[in-house]
Protein backbone atom coordinates (compact mmCIF):
# COMPACT_ATOMS: atom_id res chain seq x y z
CA UNK A 1 0.00 0.00 0.00
CA UNK A 2 3.01 2.03 -0.21
CA UNK A 3 2.46 5.81 1.42
CA UNK A 4 -1.15 5.82 1.24
CA UNK A 5 -2.87 7.30 4.13
CA UNK A 6 -5.86 5.25 4.28
CA UNK A 7 -6.21 1.47 4.68
CA UNK A 8 -8.80 -0.10 2.94
CA UNK A 9 -8.49 -3.83 3.42
CA UNK A 10 -11.86 -4.26 5.07
CA UNK A 11 -14.12 -2.36 2.43
CA UNK A 12 -15.76 -4.20 0.15
CA UNK A 13 -17.57 -1.58 -2.88
CA UNK A 14 -20.64 -2.52 -4.79
CA UNK A 15 -20.42 0.08 -7.64
CA UNK A 16 -23.29 0.06 -9.95
CA UNK A 17 -23.32 2.59 -12.67
CA UNK A 18 -25.29 2.82 -16.51
CA UNK A 19 -21.57 4.04 -17.80
CA UNK A 20 -18.20 2.43 -17.58
CA UNK A 21 -15.28 1.44 -19.60
CA UNK A 22 -14.72 0.87 -22.58
CA UNK A 23 -17.41 4.29 -22.76
CA UNK A 24 -15.32 6.90 -23.20
CA UNK A 25 -16.52 10.21 -21.11
CA UNK A 26 -15.61 11.91 -17.83
CA UNK A 27 -18.08 10.00 -15.34
CA UNK A 28 -16.27 6.28 -16.75
CA UNK A 29 -12.78 7.28 -16.80
CA UNK A 30 -13.75 8.60 -13.05
CA UNK A 31 -14.98 5.47 -11.94
CA UNK A 32 -12.28 3.38 -13.21
CA UNK A 33 -10.06 5.43 -11.28
CA UNK A 34 -12.03 4.89 -8.24
CA UNK A 35 -11.97 0.82 -8.82
CA UNK A 36 -8.23 1.02 -8.66
CA UNK A 37 -8.17 3.49 -5.82
CA UNK A 38 -9.76 1.18 -4.04
CA UNK A 39 -7.68 -1.83 -5.08
CA UNK A 40 -4.33 0.41 -4.20
CA UNK A 41 -5.71 0.92 -0.73
CA UNK A 42 -6.53 -2.90 -0.18
CA UNK A 43 -10.17 -3.05 -0.82
CA UNK A 44 -12.39 -5.04 -3.10
CA UNK A 45 -15.19 -3.65 -5.44
CA UNK A 46 -16.99 -5.35 -7.94
CA UNK A 47 -18.56 -3.19 -10.70
CA UNK A 48 -22.55 -3.65 -12.10
CA UNK A 49 -22.83 -1.92 -15.30
CA UNK A 50 -25.05 -2.43 -18.25
CA UNK A 51 -22.98 -5.04 -21.48
CA UNK A 52 -20.71 -3.21 -24.08
CA UNK A 53 -19.37 -4.79 -26.96
CA UNK A 54 -16.51 -3.66 -26.91
CA UNK A 55 -16.08 -4.93 -23.11
CA UNK A 56 -13.41 -7.99 -22.33
CA UNK A 57 -13.41 -7.42 -18.86
CA UNK A 58 -15.06 -10.49 -16.91
CA UNK A 59 -13.43 -10.76 -13.46
CA UNK A 60 -14.84 -8.13 -11.10
CA UNK A 61 -17.25 -6.95 -13.38
CA UNK A 62 -20.97 -7.83 -13.88
CA UNK A 63 -23.02 -6.90 -17.19
CA UNK A 64 -26.34 -6.51 -17.87
CA UNK A 65 -28.21 -6.52 -20.97
CA UNK A 66 -28.81 -3.31 -21.83
CA UNK A 67 -30.58 -1.08 -25.32
CA UNK A 68 -29.49 2.68 -26.34
CA UNK A 69 -31.90 5.00 -25.13
CA UNK A 70 -34.35 6.36 -27.46
CA UNK A 71 -33.27 9.86 -27.55
CA UNK A 72 -29.38 9.83 -27.12
CA UNK A 73 -28.38 6.78 -28.89
CA UNK A 74 -24.78 6.30 -27.09
CA UNK A 75 -26.32 5.94 -23.60
CA UNK A 76 -27.42 2.99 -22.64
CA UNK A 77 -29.46 1.54 -19.87
CA UNK A 78 -30.77 -1.74 -18.59
CA UNK A 79 -33.60 -2.61 -16.01
CA UNK A 80 -32.04 -6.10 -14.28
CA UNK A 81 -34.68 -8.62 -12.73
CA UNK A 82 -34.54 -7.81 -8.79
CA UNK A 83 -33.96 -11.22 -7.79
CA UNK A 84 -30.64 -11.04 -10.00
CA UNK A 85 -29.50 -8.73 -8.46
CA UNK A 86 -30.06 -9.81 -5.06
CA UNK A 87 -28.43 -12.73 -5.60
CA UNK A 88 -25.13 -10.87 -6.94
CA UNK A 89 -24.70 -8.84 -4.32
CA UNK A 90 -25.28 -11.41 -1.76
CA UNK A 91 -22.70 -13.44 -3.17
CA UNK A 92 -20.10 -10.57 -3.05
CA UNK A 93 -21.23 -9.19 0.41
CA UNK A 94 -20.59 -5.74 0.22
CA UNK A 95 -20.11 -3.28 2.99
CA UNK A 96 -21.35 -0.23 0.88
CA UNK A 97 -23.42 0.24 -1.82
CA UNK A 98 -22.17 3.24 -4.57
CA UNK A 99 -24.55 4.07 -7.09
CA UNK A 100 -23.31 7.02 -10.28
CA UNK A 101 -26.22 7.40 -11.68
CA UNK A 102 -30.20 7.19 -11.15
CA UNK A 103 -31.39 5.58 -14.06
CA UNK A 104 -31.48 1.40 -14.96
CA UNK A 105 -27.86 0.32 -13.21
CA UNK A 106 -28.00 2.71 -10.89
CA UNK A 107 -31.68 2.54 -9.62
CA UNK A 108 -31.68 -1.45 -9.22
CA UNK A 109 -28.78 -0.37 -7.06
CA UNK A 110 -30.68 1.86 -4.78
CA UNK A 111 -33.39 -0.67 -4.41
CA UNK A 112 -31.00 -3.53 -3.68
CA UNK A 113 -29.37 -1.81 -0.66
CA UNK A 114 -31.76 -0.65 0.75
CA UNK A 115 -33.52 -4.16 0.37
CA UNK A 116 -30.68 -6.04 2.14
CA UNK A 117 -29.82 -2.78 4.57
CA UNK A 118 -26.84 -2.27 3.13
CA UNK A 119 -25.18 1.13 3.81
CA UNK A 120 -26.22 3.19 0.11
CA UNK A 121 -24.10 6.37 -1.04
CA UNK A 122 -24.82 7.95 -4.69
CA UNK A 123 -22.72 10.44 -6.55
CA UNK A 124 -24.43 13.75 -9.10
CA UNK A 125 -22.42 13.67 -11.88
CA UNK A 126 -25.20 14.46 -14.96
CA UNK A 127 -27.74 17.48 -14.93
CA UNK A 128 -30.16 15.80 -16.54
CA UNK A 129 -32.57 18.88 -16.53
CA UNK A 130 -30.29 20.56 -18.39
CA UNK A 131 -29.59 17.44 -20.76
CA UNK A 132 -33.47 17.78 -21.27
CA UNK A 133 -33.78 20.79 -22.65
CA UNK A 134 -30.66 19.94 -25.24
CA UNK A 135 -33.01 16.65 -26.30
CA UNK A 136 -36.32 18.58 -26.52
CA UNK A 137 -37.45 16.65 -23.00
CA UNK A 138 -38.07 19.79 -21.27
CA UNK A 139 -41.28 18.05 -20.08
CA UNK A 140 -39.24 15.92 -17.86
CA UNK A 141 -37.46 19.06 -15.66
CA UNK A 142 -39.76 19.48 -13.19
CA UNK A 143 -40.98 15.68 -12.33
CA UNK A 144 -36.68 15.03 -13.34
CA UNK A 145 -36.13 17.03 -10.25
CA UNK A 146 -38.03 15.53 -7.79
CA UNK A 147 -37.14 12.14 -8.89
CA UNK A 148 -33.39 13.18 -8.38
CA UNK A 149 -34.28 14.58 -4.51
CA UNK A 150 -36.20 11.00 -4.34
CA UNK A 151 -33.38 8.77 -5.48
CA UNK A 152 -30.18 10.91 -3.88
CA UNK A 153 -32.35 11.55 -0.50
CA UNK A 154 -32.02 7.32 -0.20
CA UNK A 155 -28.88 7.22 0.81
CA UNK A 156 -25.89 8.43 3.02
CA UNK A 157 -24.20 10.85 0.69
CA UNK A 158 -24.52 11.80 -2.19
CA UNK A 159 -21.16 13.19 -3.57
CA UNK A 160 -20.99 16.33 -5.91
CA UNK A 161 -18.18 17.23 -7.64
CA UNK A 162 -17.76 20.98 -6.96
CA UNK A 163 -18.92 23.91 -4.59
CA UNK A 164 -21.17 24.86 -6.72
CA UNK A 165 -22.91 22.18 -7.52
CA UNK A 166 -23.27 21.03 -3.68
CA UNK A 167 -25.51 24.08 -3.24
CA UNK A 168 -27.40 24.19 -6.54
CA UNK A 169 -28.67 20.50 -5.31
CA UNK A 170 -29.26 21.34 -1.11
CA UNK A 171 -31.18 24.64 -2.42
CA UNK A 172 -33.35 21.93 -4.33
CA UNK A 173 -33.38 19.65 -1.17
CA UNK A 174 -30.99 17.28 -1.66
CA UNK A 175 -29.79 16.20 1.73
CA UNK A 176 -26.12 14.79 3.45
CA UNK A 177 -24.25 16.51 0.40
CA UNK A 178 -20.86 16.29 0.49
CA UNK A 179 -18.28 17.54 -2.24
CA UNK A 180 -16.13 14.59 -3.81
CA UNK A 181 -13.43 16.22 -6.53
CA UNK A 182 -11.61 15.26 -9.10
CA UNK A 183 -8.16 15.46 -9.63
CA UNK A 184 -5.97 14.81 -12.52
CA UNK A 185 -2.63 12.75 -13.70
CA UNK A 186 0.06 15.75 -14.14
CA UNK A 187 2.61 13.16 -15.43
CA UNK A 188 0.42 12.16 -18.51
CA UNK A 189 -1.08 15.50 -18.86
CA UNK A 190 2.03 17.90 -19.39
CA UNK A 191 3.18 21.41 -21.02
CA UNK A 192 6.31 19.04 -22.19
CA UNK A 193 3.99 17.51 -24.89
CA UNK A 194 3.61 20.39 -26.62
CA UNK A 195 4.61 19.70 -29.77
CA UNK A 196 5.69 21.90 -32.88
CA UNK A 197 5.61 18.94 -35.38
CA UNK A 198 1.31 18.70 -33.82
CA UNK A 199 1.05 22.60 -34.44
CA UNK A 200 3.05 22.82 -37.69
CA UNK A 201 0.73 19.44 -38.97
CA UNK A 202 -2.12 21.70 -37.60
CA UNK A 203 -0.95 24.73 -39.84
CA UNK A 204 0.04 26.81 -36.68
CA UNK A 205 3.20 28.42 -36.53
CA UNK A 206 4.84 29.91 -33.16
CA UNK A 207 2.57 33.53 -33.91
CA UNK A 208 -0.85 31.16 -34.10
CA UNK A 209 -2.97 31.14 -31.31
CA UNK A 210 -4.36 27.56 -31.04
CA UNK A 211 -8.59 27.11 -29.71
CA UNK A 212 -8.42 23.33 -28.62
CA UNK A 213 -11.53 21.70 -27.52
CA UNK A 214 -11.39 18.23 -26.38
CA UNK A 215 -14.28 15.67 -25.30
CA UNK A 216 -17.37 14.25 -26.37
CA UNK A 217 -18.81 16.09 -29.83
CA UNK A 218 -22.17 16.53 -28.88
CA UNK A 219 -24.59 18.62 -28.66
CA UNK A 220 -25.28 19.34 -24.57
CA UNK A 221 -21.72 20.14 -24.45
CA UNK A 222 -22.53 23.85 -25.95
CA UNK A 223 -21.08 22.97 -29.73
CA UNK A 224 -22.89 24.77 -31.57
CA UNK A 225 -22.49 28.09 -29.93
CA UNK A 226 -19.05 27.41 -29.86
CA UNK A 227 -18.52 26.81 -33.81
CA UNK A 228 -20.44 29.76 -34.33
CA UNK A 229 -18.25 31.48 -31.98
CA UNK A 230 -15.09 30.21 -33.93
CA UNK A 231 -16.22 31.54 -37.02
CA UNK A 232 -17.30 34.95 -35.91
CA UNK A 233 -13.25 35.04 -34.41
CA UNK A 234 -11.78 34.05 -37.45
CA UNK A 235 -13.59 36.93 -39.48
CA UNK A 236 -12.45 39.21 -36.07
CA UNK A 237 -8.53 38.24 -36.61
CA UNK A 238 -8.46 36.41 -40.36
CA UNK A 239 -5.64 34.26 -40.17
CA UNK A 240 -4.23 34.38 -36.42
CA UNK A 241 -6.06 31.32 -35.03
CA UNK A 242 -6.39 27.53 -35.96
CA UNK A 243 -9.25 25.60 -34.13
CA UNK A 244 -9.06 21.77 -33.40
CA UNK A 245 -11.34 19.67 -31.74
CA UNK A 246 -10.35 16.36 -30.44
CA UNK A 247 -12.81 13.35 -29.86
CA UNK A 248 -16.17 11.64 -31.05
CA UNK A 249 -20.12 11.72 -30.75
CA UNK A 250 -23.55 12.87 -32.42
CA UNK A 251 -22.25 16.20 -33.23
CA UNK A 252 -18.87 14.82 -35.24
CA UNK A 253 -20.46 15.54 -38.73
CA UNK A 254 -21.96 18.82 -37.61
CA UNK A 255 -18.04 19.77 -36.49
CA UNK A 256 -16.49 18.70 -39.64
CA UNK A 257 -19.16 20.64 -41.76
CA UNK A 258 -19.15 24.22 -39.83
CA UNK A 259 -15.63 24.24 -38.70
CA UNK A 260 -13.22 26.93 -40.10
CA UNK A 261 -11.28 25.69 -42.84
CA UNK A 262 -8.09 24.64 -41.73
CA UNK A 263 -9.42 22.98 -38.46
CA UNK A 264 -7.82 20.00 -37.24
CA UNK A 265 -10.21 17.31 -36.24
CA UNK A 266 -8.54 13.79 -35.56
CA UNK A 267 -11.90 12.09 -33.54
CA UNK A 268 -11.31 9.96 -30.48
CA UNK A 269 -7.25 9.82 -29.48
CA UNK A 270 -5.47 8.58 -26.64
CA UNK A 271 -2.25 7.92 -24.96
CA UNK A 272 0.47 10.33 -25.80
CA UNK A 273 -1.26 11.62 -28.92
CA UNK A 274 -4.26 13.18 -26.77
CA UNK A 275 -1.38 14.46 -24.22
CA UNK A 276 0.06 16.06 -27.00
CA UNK A 277 -3.10 17.32 -28.18
CA UNK A 278 -4.22 19.39 -25.29
CA UNK A 279 -0.53 20.70 -24.58
CA UNK A 280 -0.35 22.28 -28.18
CA UNK A 281 -2.87 24.53 -27.61
CA UNK A 282 -3.01 27.69 -26.17
CA UNK A 283 -6.08 28.48 -25.19
CA UNK A 284 -8.85 25.45 -24.48
CA UNK A 285 -12.54 26.14 -25.09
CA UNK A 286 -14.66 25.11 -22.81
CA UNK A 287 -18.36 26.40 -23.88
CA UNK A 288 -20.46 23.50 -21.82
CA UNK A 289 -23.42 24.53 -19.09
CA UNK A 290 -24.66 21.19 -18.69
CA UNK A 291 -21.35 19.82 -16.99
CA UNK A 292 -21.01 19.54 -13.38
CA UNK A 293 -17.61 19.70 -13.28
CA UNK A 294 -15.55 18.87 -16.50
CA UNK A 295 -12.09 16.88 -16.34
CA UNK A 296 -11.27 18.38 -19.43
CA UNK A 297 -10.75 21.18 -18.15
CA UNK A 298 -8.38 20.12 -15.18
CA UNK A 299 -6.23 17.85 -18.04
CA UNK A 300 -5.81 21.24 -20.06
CA UNK A 301 -5.05 23.29 -17.27
CA UNK A 302 -2.59 20.44 -16.17
CA UNK A 303 -1.26 20.45 -20.35
CA UNK A 304 -0.11 24.37 -19.39
CA UNK A 305 -3.39 25.53 -21.11
CA UNK A 306 -5.79 27.81 -19.55
CA UNK A 307 -9.70 27.70 -20.34
CA UNK A 308 -12.44 30.11 -21.92
CA UNK A 309 -15.45 28.75 -20.19
CA UNK A 310 -19.42 29.54 -20.15
CA UNK A 311 -19.70 31.78 -17.06
CA UNK A 312 -21.75 28.96 -14.82
CA UNK A 313 -21.17 27.72 -10.99
CA UNK A 314 -18.79 24.79 -11.74
CA UNK A 315 -16.71 26.32 -14.53
CA UNK A 316 -16.37 29.40 -12.60
CA UNK A 317 -15.44 27.70 -9.54
CA UNK A 318 -12.35 25.98 -11.10
CA UNK A 319 -11.32 29.23 -13.25
CA UNK A 320 -11.39 31.42 -10.38
CA UNK A 321 -8.64 33.59 -9.60
CA UNK A 322 -7.13 34.08 -13.33
CA UNK A 323 -7.03 30.88 -14.10
CA UNK A 324 -8.89 31.07 -17.33
CA UNK A 325 -11.64 33.39 -18.69
CA UNK A 326 -14.99 33.40 -18.82
CA UNK A 327 -18.08 34.33 -21.24
CA UNK A 328 -21.32 34.82 -21.22
CA UNK A 329 -23.19 31.27 -21.55
CA UNK A 330 -24.80 30.37 -25.20
CA UNK A 331 -23.34 33.68 -26.24
CA UNK A 332 -21.26 33.14 -29.71
CA UNK A 333 -20.76 37.14 -29.70
CA UNK A 334 -19.34 37.01 -26.14
CA UNK A 335 -17.29 34.14 -26.58
CA UNK A 336 -15.99 35.47 -29.96
CA UNK A 337 -15.11 38.55 -28.08
CA UNK A 338 -13.17 37.30 -25.23
CA UNK A 339 -11.16 34.72 -27.75
CA UNK A 340 -10.30 38.22 -29.86
CA UNK A 341 -9.18 40.13 -26.69
CA UNK A 342 -6.71 37.18 -26.25
CA UNK A 343 -5.32 36.49 -29.52
CA UNK A 344 -4.39 40.76 -29.45
CA UNK A 345 -2.94 40.54 -25.50
CA UNK A 346 -1.41 37.01 -25.56
CA UNK A 347 0.54 38.21 -22.28
CA UNK A 348 -2.60 37.59 -20.78
CA UNK A 349 -2.65 33.81 -22.46
CA UNK A 350 1.00 33.49 -20.51
CA UNK A 351 -0.37 34.74 -17.01
CA UNK A 352 -3.44 32.19 -16.91
CA UNK A 353 -1.39 29.57 -18.13
CA UNK A 354 1.34 29.52 -14.60
CA UNK A 355 -1.97 30.08 -12.46
CA UNK A 356 -3.99 27.20 -14.31
CA UNK A 357 -0.50 24.95 -14.26
CA UNK A 358 -0.54 25.64 -10.55
CA UNK A 359 -4.06 24.92 -9.69
CA UNK A 360 -4.25 21.60 -11.74
CA UNK A 361 -1.02 19.96 -9.78
CA UNK A 362 -2.33 21.14 -6.05
CA UNK A 363 -5.25 18.03 -7.12
CA UNK A 364 -3.78 15.08 -6.16
CA UNK A 365 -5.95 12.20 -7.21
CA UNK A 366 -4.15 10.38 -4.13
CA UNK A 367 -5.57 13.02 -1.55
CA UNK A 368 -8.83 12.65 -3.21
CA UNK A 369 -9.46 9.44 -3.51
CA UNK A 370 -8.03 9.26 0.33
CA UNK A 371 -10.85 11.20 1.11
CA UNK A 372 -13.69 9.47 -0.24
CA UNK A 373 -12.38 6.28 0.70
CA UNK A 374 -12.22 7.53 4.67
CA UNK A 375 -15.91 8.23 3.74
CA UNK A 376 -16.84 4.94 2.57
CA UNK A 377 -15.08 3.81 5.95
CA UNK A 378 -17.11 5.92 8.32
CA UNK A 379 -20.31 5.11 6.50
CA UNK A 380 -20.00 1.57 6.15
CA UNK A 381 -21.59 -1.75 7.87
CA UNK A 382 -18.57 -3.59 9.37
CA UNK A 383 -17.78 -6.64 7.41
CA UNK A 384 -18.48 -10.22 8.86
CA UNK A 385 -15.57 -11.70 10.93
Amino acid sequence: MGNLSVDARVLRLALFTDTYAPQVNGVSRTLERLIDAVAERGGVAQVFTVDDPGATDTVGVVRYPSRSFWAYDELKLAWPSRSKVRDEVLKFAPTIVHSATEFGVGLAGRRVARALEIPFVSSYHTSFSAYARYYKLGFLSRPGWSFLRWFHNGGLRTYCPTQAIQREITDRGFRECRVWSRGVDCDRFAPAYRSRGLRSQMGATDQTVVVGYVGRLAAEKGLKMALEAIQKLEKLRPGTTRFMAAGDGPFADEIRRAAPPGSWLPGKLSGQALSEAYASADIFLFPSTTDTFGNVLLESMASGVPALGADVGPTREILANGRGWLARPNDSDDFARVLAELVDDRNRISTARGSALAFARSKSWSVIWDALIQDYLTLQRQPRQ
